[in-house]
């Protein structure tokens, strides 16, 4: 195993934790090959990584699924999502990506389907040098085939003479007890260490970023916690509606979707301590200790909502897929609090909806008024840490408005990185954690803890709206392509959030330039 060296001089210290290397005579295989996440995201981010240079030598991919498919329809599905490859360089790497990528039909949840695979994957490692035969498995699967899949792959295809390494997507489970239920019937098979529980959100570049804004600048680090903080947002919006997969989204609803998983990942790493190294166990260790001074979300500090039809879109309900007139959110903004020295008193709000009126994720930071006086009505300081798109961050300040009168102005001082790193490529989050899970790296994948304890929080309220303690809450209507519920505003300023001076925004050359 490497070890994390100190910096002993001034340059930039590695994040590496400890973790092996990528490890050459490899086999990746693509279990659910034919589904869309697999030509979506596993695929075209592991062309990224081979067109950079970032997979082990001689690596084989093989996808796995029940569609019957020759290798010309399995090449063209898991490349019709891949992008920019319109340049000689490009085309000849997409070339050489099919020719290592191969395909094999099956079933999911008989033996003798994993047999076929083995005498295949076996086939092709037969052909590395050396003794080690390593391989990693990706479950682009739905949760209803996790455990058998999990177990064939056990008991019919695991390399004896290697490392034997499995992803596994979300959703994990759809309360606390069917996540137990799950992560049980998972470790009959499968370790903790060989486990990787991806949430791409841990992958995304200014999420990574978070632990090197907070723990490797004074200024930030002072600022952090309940004597400087009013209130923090995390919210997650999408321009679209369920578009005719309602019925699947209403298994879910909005909570279990976004809020449980994303942004409760996003909140553990922005309010955590300070971890004793960059070691995976060491961030993940802090991460559960914030969790589980998080008490379950209460009725009355939730927000639901609906979106209904306007401007020319369906609504909720005239999705045919949908049961007639299901409660089901698809739009939630629930309030947390974290009862620990740090964070006592401070509400997290975190919001999730579609059908609204823009794409976009992004952390608020709002900062408290200052001392009273002078500056009494001043514009709050805020910290603004966009996610996506077009990564960002810029803290809005109050400053002189230039010229011979003495007045206060709202500004920014502003981080645009596809303006200050021009340059540099940004990695998918797919690219950056399946990276991860060749080289063993566990610090942005989930823990079993972390999931056990993120579902207590959210469970009780998930029960309720479900009906199970009574009867459903109706989430109140919003207009397709609008902010959200019209009681958003009163809902987050009775947790004290103060919108920005009238008519301050960030100036909109700041996206149209990118």
């Amino acid at each position: 195993m490497a070890t994390r060296q100190r910096s002993m001089s001034g340059t930039i210290p590695s994040m590496e934790g400890s973790h092996q290397e990528l490890k050459n005579n490899t086999l990746i295989v693509v279990l659910g090959a034919s589904g869309d996440l697999a030509k979506k995201k596993t695929y075209p981010a592991l062309f990224g990584l081979y067109r950079m240079g970032f997979l082990p030598t001689g690596v084989k991919i093989v996808g796995y699924a029940r569609t019957k498919m020759d290798n010309a329809e399995y090449h063209k599905r898991i490349t019709s999502y891949i992008k920019n490859v319109d340049d000689d360089d490009g085309k000849a790497k997409l070339e050489e990506f099919k020719q290592l990528s191969t395909y094999v039909s099956g079933g999911y949840e008989d033996g003798e389907s994993f047999d076929k695979l083995n005498q295949y994957l076996q086939e092709l490692d037969g052909g590395f040098q050396g003794n080690e035969r390593h391989r990693l498995f990706y479950l682009a699967l739905p949760p209803s085939v996790f455990i058998p899949v999990a177990k064939n792959l056990k008991e019919h295809c695991y390399s004896k003479a290697g490392i034997n390494r499995i992803i596994v997507e979300k959703p994990f489970g759809k309360d606390l007890e069917s996540c137990r239920e799950l992560l049980k019937s998972l470790k009959e098979h499968w370790t903790e260490d060989e486990t990787f529980r991806i949430d791409h959100y841990l992958g995304k570049e200014m999420v990574k970023n978070l632990l090197v804004l907070r723990f490797a600048n004074v200024a930030m680090g002072a600022a952090w916690d309940k004597n400087s903080i009013s209130n923090v947002q995390i919210t997650f919006k999408e321009p679209f509606g369920t578009e005719g997969r309602g019925g699947y989204f209403d298994e879910f609803g909005i909570i279990r979707d976004i809020l449980q998983n994303h942004l409760m990942q996003v909140l553990s790493i922005l309010t955590m301590e300070r971890p004793v190294s960059f070691a995976a166990e060491d961030i993940r260790d802090e991460k559960v200790k914030v969790l589980r001074a998080i008490p379950p979300v209460e009725r009355e500090d939730t927000l639901l909502g609906q979106y209904v039809a306007a401007n020319g879109k369906p609504g909720y309900l005239d999705d045919d897929t949908v049961p007639h007139n299901s409660v089901c959110p698809t739009y939630a903004a629930t309030t947390l609090w974290i009862h620990n020295p740090r964070w006592e008193g401070v509400p997290f709000i975190l919001k999730a909806g579609k059908a609204l009126n823009e794409a976009k994720v992004e952390i608020r930071i709002q900062f408290k008024d200052v001392t009273q006086g002078i500056f009494k009505d001043i514009a709050r300081n805020e910290l603004v840490l966009r996610i996506q798109p077009a990564e960002a961050m810029y803290l809005k300040l109050n400053t002189k408005t230039p010229g011979l009168y003495t007045r206060a102005l709202p500004t920014e001082m502003d981080l645009t990185y596809k303006r200050r790193f021009t340059d540099v490529y940004i990695p998918e989050a797919y690219e950056s954690l399946i990276l991860d899970a060749l080289k063993g790296d566990h610090s942005n994948f989930v823990r079993d803890d972390e999931l056990d304890v993120a579902w207590k929080i959210f469970t009780p309220i998930l029960h309720w709206i479900e009906g199970k303690n009574g009867s459903a809450p109706r989430p109140v209507g919003y207009p397709y392509g609008s902010r959200g519920p019209k009681e958003l505003d009163a809902f987050i300023h009775k947790y004290g959030y103060r919108r920005s001076a009238e008519g301050y925004s960030w100036p909109v050359t700041n996206m149209s330039a990118l």
